[in-house]
């Protein structure tokens, strides 16, 4: 799994039919001070995570298992929306 913030939605009229009725986010990986790491990613969101939302993201075999849809040619899911992350670096 990977922290993300949302920063965008994909609207996409036109696609293919197994993923008619689902929502697409564009999310940027974060570190542990918040902070921008690697690269953008779209990502079907389930849960409604709204911009500026920091998220819980999984990729590869494990996004279609948590969309729960083996038909689904996606890569990259949002399973959790975050409401606070605390990190002890003692």
């Amino acid at each position: 799994m990977k922290i993300a913030r949302v920063v965008g939605n994909v609207w996409a009229t036109h696609k293919e039919q197994r993923l008619t009725g689902l929502r697409f986010l564009i999310v940027q990986p974060v570190n542990q001070d918040n902070e921008k790491e690697g690269e953008i990613i779209v990502a079907v969101d389930p849960l409604g995570a709204g911009i500026g939302q920091n998220v819980l993201l999984v990729q590869g075999s494990m996004a279609v298992q948590a969309l729960r849809n083996t038909e689904l040619p996606v890569d990259a899911a949002v399973v959790a929306i975050v409401d606070k992350l605390e990190i002890n670096q003692g």
